[in-house]
């Protein structure tokens, strides 16, 4: 490695920045090139710093770990992204892995894991922290065990998850549809086990990113 790996920090938690700038200055191969505290500031700093590894927030104020992928890779396809993050839930980093990201990284790894990850992510390859590799392999038999028809959301289901995503209650939703309240719960539901989610919140942020290819 003949110059040091420009890292960029994108973090919205300052003590975060600053525990992981110190980490990373320890190692000579490495080169903390810049700190950001929101995504659109992490981009405009990827225009003027051009860093190799970006380490990525999952939960930053104007926007997620995923759809951050999408924004950088779409404008810097060249440029490695790390998700840092506390999120172990099968569907985030399902989405994460299909948004492009090289690595995924849970918040507890230790400093010999985070910077290893930074160099293998540099250096072409494609990184899953140990405690999610599992969740991976448990979510690919899901799908082979369950079949395409279960999978597929009906074109009411669809609607429905449209309107939730609007922010619309199930009452609202209910009288739209021209169905009781109860039945749109039973949608609901439905909808949150072929989806993958537990809440109102995720199943929008899944609609959001996917209605385009369902």
């Amino acid at each position: 490695m003949t110059k040091a790996i420009r890292v960029l920090l994108v973090d919205d938690h300052s003590v975060v920045r600053e525990g992981l700038r110190l980490l990373l200055q320890l190692d000579n191969r490495l080169e903390v090139c810049g700190e950001a505290s929101t995504l659109n500031e992490g981009i405009d700093m990827i225009k003027e710093l051009k860093p190799d590894v970006v380490l990525l927030d999952f939960k930053l104020p104007d926007g997620d770990g995923i759809s951050g992928c999408n924004s950088i890779k779409n404008i810097f396809p060249e440029i490695k992204i790390i998700i840092l993050t506390a999120y172990t839930e099968d569907h985030l980093v399902v989405e994460a892995i299909r948004s492009g990201v090289d690595g995924y990284l849970l918040k507890n790894a230790d400093a010999e894991e985070l910077i290893k990850t930074i160099i293998s992510v540099y250096e072409g390859e494609s990184v899953l922290d140990s405690s999610v590799t599992e969740i991976i392999f448990t979510n690919i038999k899901k799908d082979k065990s369950s079949s395409m028809e279960d999978s597929i959301l009906s074109p009411k289901e669809k609607e429905i998850l449209e309107m939730l995503s609007l922010g619309k209650t199930n009452k609202e939703i209910g009288a739209s549809l021209y169905i009781s309240e109860k039945t749109v719960r039973n949608y609901v539901s439905n909808i949150f086990k072929k989806i993958n989610v537990s809440n109102r919140t995720e199943a929008a942020a899944y609609w959001i990113r996917n209605r385009d290819i369902k």
